[in-house]
């Protein structure tokens, strides 16, 4: 009998967790590590900025020259002409982002999504864009000017772009 109390006591439980409320989707804000980051300046050389978002921001020359961006967000950014010398950008997320003129020596790039972002002109030299996904037509426009080896990762640019 003890048994067969148990059993049903059990199996109340067990539908009362599985009924108990419906699961709802959290919202952007509760789910971001951090808030968009308000720009007040275009120097942000060898700050900390780890997943920090960057929306629909007009960052043309800014300096993000030895700045910590691990997985960072540029949504929809103009960065035109910026400075990257050095940056770690590891996991980061750039999308439908302009990186026209922009300087990524020796920038750390692994890991990111590039999507619908524009690199024209932009120097790549040693930068390591190792397991990073970019539209196929940038992927090859910067395999005609990819050179250098990452000073850090030792891995060449165009190793890491994969260029053939």
């Amino acid at each position: 009998m003890r048994y067969f109390i148990a059993l049903i006591f059990g199996l109340f439980l067990s539908m009362g967790l599985l009924w108990a409320t419906p699961a709802q989707a959290g919202s952007s804000s509760l789910i971001r590590a951090y808030d968009d980051v308000k720009v007040e300046t275009k120097d942000f050389h060898g700050a900390k900025l780890q997943e920090a978002e960057f929306a629909n921001t007009a960052l043309n020359g800014a300096n993000f020259s030895d700045a910590d961006l691990i997985g960072a967000v540029f949504n929809g950014c103009s960065l035109r002409g910026a400075n990257f010398k050095n940056a770690d950008f590891r996991t980061g997320i750039a999308y439908l982002s302009d990186f026209k003129g922009a300087d990524l020596t020796n920038a750390r790039i692994s890991e990111a999504m590039l999507l619908r972002s524009i690199f024209t002109d932009a120097i790549i030299t040693g930068a390591d864009f190792t397991d990073s996904v970019l539209d196929r037509d940038q992927l090859k426009a910067l395999c005609v000017r990819a050179e250098g080896v990452n000073p850090i990762t030792g891995i060449s640019t165009r190793d890491s772009l994969q260029c053939f």
